[in-house]
């Protein structure tokens, strides 16, 4: 393995939603809390903004070109030429303390994506399904901090993570129709550990789960047990993807919210994006087909 190392020194509050744009060469993620919208290209090391005029939970790439993005305000079209928004629907008009906070198409170009209170306090969140001809369908209700998603190779299983409740779900999964069953713990994370957060899964089936607050990712096998554990240099580690022309470059975001000025001291490069060959390869992100 590699050394880690930060790729880009930018001091988010809370980075998020790393996804490998194949056809660029770049990597989109994102600031939820200061938001913005990042383009990092590994061939420059330049990693370019677009400030959002609310907060943003994730942003996916689109067949068609361009990006669709979960918002406080619902599902919106990026044009990341200009930045600028057009908005599709908002499934939580009556609740507007939510926002939408993670979210990931599978391999039919469908998307998921859930909705958390914003004050983290109330279980308001709804896991929904976005399909290509733009109908939205309720998938799990009573999530209190709906977080990070993935399918195994075979689209068999669909993992899905609650923060608050410490756990990440694993459920049988229906590609034809893009449903869900048999919902069972997957991994439940220790207090020591930090809390799930954003999670990948690579080509052998393996999941990466980036744990806030515990300085680590942990790579769980397909049967739960813990395979292996890598430290990060940063208390605040919020999710990860592979990129890179072969899928072999692992990509992590980070949080710099609530660190202390000692905390920055041991963490300097907090709230940044770090790259790190792990030894194995990821899958290719799915598009929108919408």
């Amino acid at each position: 393995m590699s050394a880690i190392r930060c790729v880009a020194t930018v001091r988010t509050e809370v980075g998020e939603g790393p996804v490998w744009d194949e056809r660029a060469g770049v990597l989109w993620w994102i600031d939820v809390k200061d938001p913005r919208l990042f383009r990092f290209d590994p061939a420059s090391g330049e990693n370019q903004a677009w400030r959002m005029p609310e907060r943003i939970g994730f942003a996916a790439l689109r067949a068609a070109g361009g990006l669709i993005g979960g918002f406080k305000t619902g599902f919106k079209w990026i044009d990341p030429e200009s930045g600028a928004l057009t908005t599709i629907v908002d499934p939580e008009p009556d609740r507007p303390g939510n926002r939408f906070n993670d979210g990931k198409c599978d391999r039919f170009g469908r998307l998921f994506a859930g909705t958390m209170d914003d004050a983290e306090a109330e279980c308001t969140g709804t896991l929904y399904r976005f399909d290509p001809d733009l109908s939205v369908h309720v998938v799990r209700q009573g999530v209190h901090l709906s977080n990070g998603l993935d399918w195994s190779p075979d689209d068999r299983l669909m993992y899905y993570t609650d923060s608050l409740r410490r756990l990440i779900w694993v459920y049988d999964y229906d590609a034809e129709r893009g449903a869900l069953a048999n919902e069972r713990v997957f991994a439940r994370v220790p207090e020591d550990a930090g809390v799930p957060d954003g999670l990948c899964v690579d080509a052998a089936g393996f999941v990466w789960s980036a744990h806030w607050g515990g300085w680590r990712l942990t790579r769980y096998a397909p049967d739960g047990r813990i395979d292996r554990v890598l430290p990060m240099p940063v208390p605040q580690p919020s999710s990860c993807t592979f990129g890179g022309p072969d899928l072999a470059t692992l990509y992590v975001t980070s949080a710099a919210i609530g660190m202390s000025a000692a905390d920055f001291a041991k963490a300097p490069d907090g709230g940044g994006l770090f790259a790190v060959e792990p030894g194995v390869r990821g899958q290719p992100a799915t598009r929108f087909a919408g």
